[in-house]
């Protein structure tokens, strides 16, 4: 043995041989700001007195969800009335002809209404999801269609969708406390508009009674999601009539119930008691059956949440009562990292888990506010970390033509330059290939040229599908 290699060798002394080795490196964080803590900052205090139509509104009336739901904006001359001063001439004449043109109805709550920046209207975020303007209106993707999912393709009773082996979804009812522009149901959710007729999805008996019989007739099915419309427009009998329907189906093991009500209506939850109880007693009646009831819900923007949000989700969470939520990426609202780790942050601080974010769905009229895939996966990869990753969403493509959610980032195939990309959904159709499109607005000079002209479109597509094709499974 040389010098050289022994004095790398433990050095012996007695009995036992003792390895010297150096102090690990610790690397401590520097302490944290309590300033940028920003996600525990809650709105509170009586915030809609700056409405001039709720200056005199005290909070015990706010906090009514019956007076919230009568005192709901639905048309441009109750709109002008109820913010008066705060709107400008112009702004006015831009949503006369929003609302005309806009192929969802419009329904608006008083809480909404309080949370909008009304300095500056048009580039407020809770404004671009409810308040259509003319200015802002985008022609349509070539591609689009009124039900881009076809979930009506997928409906073997009216209302009821059987996409997925095991899971079904039971539109109830086609109303909602508000009508979001950006939603994918606006084919039937919602009245009439100038545009559009509606599908009509009515809570009759006869067609209840079909959907029942049909979940009961497929062993298959153990996970239902309640929707429509929205789970919060559901009677206390209408709750208690499905929950104990599907409960007492010995295939049926999970259901969840579908509101965008907590984010945009969190008052019914502090102030209906009959709705809530029902609601509690489903959920109660599950856990004894081993049986998981819950909420899925619809948060888009960390200025949603207040603390009237958190009195209502602390009574969910006192009950027992899972709540999660489903985003949806938007345009000028969430579609950067900063905004969308703030929501992700502040939801999980009320009790709510972040659980999805969609990419925009291909709807009518809010081209303006879709956003691109690849959009998606960057914001994604920014905020994964950032807190628990059971509190971290996982951001979907629910393919166009019933490919049913994919995880944005697993294309077979994109094309940034004409903003297709392609998906395949094994446990829904293992042959097909389906093509998410990214609106042409935000597509390179090229891009904009080839969808600019028709007779490109099918190659378009066709370049797409081959490129899938050829890449190995």
């Amino acid at each position: 043995m040389t010098a050289a290699t022994s004095k790398h060798l433990p050095t012996i002394s007695g009995e036992s041989a003792k390895v010297r080795t150096s102090e690990p490196v610790r690397r401590v964080k520097p302490p944290v700001d309590p300033a940028s803590l920003v996600h525990r900052d809650l709105l509170g205090g009586d915030f809609w007195r700056k409405i001039p139509a709720y200056r005199d509104i005290d909070e015990a009336t706010f906090l009514d969800y019956r007076w919230q739901m009568k005192n709901s904006v639905t048309k441009v001359a109750k709109l002008i009335a109820t913010v008066q001063e705060l709107a400008s001439d112009d702004f006015i004449e831009d949503i006369r002809e929003g609302f005309h043109r806009a192929p969802m109805a419009v329904r608006v709550s008083p809480y909404m209404l309080s949370l909008i920046d009304w300095s500056d209207p048009h580039g407020d975020p809770i404004r671009r999801q409810f308040i259509p303007t003319g200015s802002e209106l985008l022609p349509d993707h070539p591609k689009l269609d009124l039900d881009s999912l076809h979930e009506q393709e997928d409906a073997p009773v009216p209302g009821l969708t059987h996409r997925y082996p095991d899971k079904a979804l039971f539109l109830a009812l086609d109303t909602c406390p508000v009508y979001c522009r950006f939603c994918t149901r606006s084919y039937a959710v919602g009245l009439d508009t100038d545009e559009y007729e509606k599908v009509s999805l009515k809570p009759t008996n006869d067609r209840w009674e079909a959907a029942f019989e049909y979940i009961a007739s497929r062993p298959e099915l153990e996970d239902i999601v309640i929707s429509g419309g929205d789970a919060y427009s559901l009677r206390p009998d209408h709750i208690r009539t499905i929950g104990e329907r599907l409960l007492a189906m010995p295939n049926i093991r999970r259901m969840r119930f579908a509101s965008k009500g907590p984010a945009v209506m969190p008052q019914k939850i502090l102030s209906d008691a009959p709705w809530l109880d029902a609601l509690t007693q489903i959920v109660d009646k599950g856990r004894e059956l081993h049986k998981e009831v819950c909420v899925h819900t619809h948060f888009n923007h960390p200025n949603e949440i207040t603390e009237i949000t958190q009195r209502a989700m602390n009574e969910l969470f006192s009950r027992g009562i899972t709540v999660r939520n489903q985003s949806v990426l938007q345009r000028g609202v969430n579609d950067s990292a900063e905004t969308m780790g703030l929501l992700v942050k502040r939801l999980s601080h009320i009790n709510v888990r972040p659980y999805y974010v969609y990419v925009h769905d291909l709807v009518r009229g809010v081209e303006n506010l879709r956003t691109t895939v690849q959009c998606a996966t960057e914001i994604e990869k920014q905020i994964r970390g950032l807190t628990a990753g059971f509190n971290t969403p996982v951001f979907v493509v629910d393919a166009p033509g019933g490919g049913g959610k994919r995880d944005a980032h697993s294309y077979e195939w994109y094309d940034r330059v004409t903003g297709v990309s392609v998906y395949r959904s094994p446990n829904v159709d293992a042959d097909a290939l389906y093509c998410y499109f990214d609106p042409i607005d935000r597509l390179p000079p090229e891009g904009r040229a080839r969808w600019a002209d028709p007779a490109q479109h099918q190659a378009i597509i066709d370049e797409a599908l081959d490129n899938a094709r050829e890449r190995p499974a």
